[in-house]
């Protein structure tokens, strides 16, 4: 995928998180810049995380264990970007509404690699 397509899908997923921020109570993100980061942040630890454990255990993975690591990664990502805070809470209902997002606006990892490319040679 190009960088444009790349940049299109963090500014996508940094607008899913201001607004995750402006309905959920516990999470806040205080700017574009920081959802930006954040949610680079969380493509970059999703992208370790399926490297070590594979699909079935990444924030993109599908299950209660998926969504688990989801809410982990959000929490442990307010350390690592500035103007983000959340609880554990916060955290959950936070990976819950962005599941739910996700079921209509669709957003993968940039890391992931295209499963519908290699079904199309086929």
């Amino acid at each position: 995928m190009h960088l444009l397509g790349h940049l299109v899908r963090f500014i996508v997923s940094a607008l899913v998180l201001m607004f995750v921020s402006w309905l959920v109570p516990g999470f806040k993100v205080g700017g574009f810049w920081s959802a930006f980061f954040l949610a680079l942040v969380i493509a970059v630890a999703a992208w370790i995380i399926e490297g070590i454990f594979g699909k079935q255990i990444t924030p993109f993975g599908r299950g209660i264990v998926g969504f688990l690591v989801s809410a982990l990664v959000i929490w442990a990502a307010q350390f690592v970007v500035s103007n983000v805070s959340t609880s554990i809470i916060g955290a959950i209902l936070a990976a819950l509404v962005i599941g739910i997002i996700d079921l209509f606006i669709p957003v993968k990892t940039p890391f992931e690699q295209g499963i519908s490319g290699k079904e199309k040679r086929r």
